[in-house]
């Protein structure tokens, strides 16, 4: 699992929040959460309504709910429509971040089956944002990594897991 690969690698001492959206089934529980917290260095949780997004935290969109960053840097769940096909959206996450961090948000698309991710990669890009995409070769899945390389067209980063976990350390 990539985001195992990732987190378990990341320092206790990261300064800054992550949020991730998997693509999971409506009723998914929250068992990656909990895998992951057990896994990891870090704080994982599921991302609750108005939290305050903390340093050091992972936060977990819920299944069934997009995940949204609120202009006061709290988190918001929606039961919108699908994007993608999917509930929670990488893009939905991506935009709404990059609305309110712009230059000072790092986006991730990571292994993957269909585009979502790439738009709102875009949109992080041209925010000013820092573009990092798993190498495709190195992905379980190639599609969403091969589509954000195509959408962004120039990403700040193309690494495997292992070189996504080093670059965070340093530069977080």
């Amino acid at each position: 699992m990539a985001l195992k690969t990732i987190l378990g690698l990341l320092k206790k001492e990261l300064s800054v929040p992550i949020i991730i959206v998997q693509h999971t089934g409506p009723n998914a529980g929250d068992y990656m959460a909990r895998h992951l917290d057990a896994t990891s260095a870090l704080n994982v949780k599921e991302a609750d309504e108005k939290e305050k997004l903390m340093p050091g935290t992972v936060y977990i969109a819920p299944a069934n709910y997009h995940l949204l960053v609120e202009s006061n840097e709290t988190l918001s769940l929606s039961l919108d429509e699908r994007v993608n096909y999917s509930r929670p959206s990488i893009d939905v996450l991506f935009e709404s971040a990059a609305d309110v961090f712009a230059a000072d948000l790092i986006g991730i698309v990571l292994t993957g089956a269909n585009n979502d991710g790439s738009k709102g990669l875009k949109r992080i890009k041209e925010a000013g944002g820092l573009a990092i995409v798993q190498a495709p070769e190195s992905a379980e899945v190639p599609a969403m990594p091969q589509s954000a390389l195509e959408a962004v067209g120039n990403p700040d980063y193309v690494l495997p897991l292992d070189g996504i976990a080093a670059l965070l350390n340093r530069i977080c």
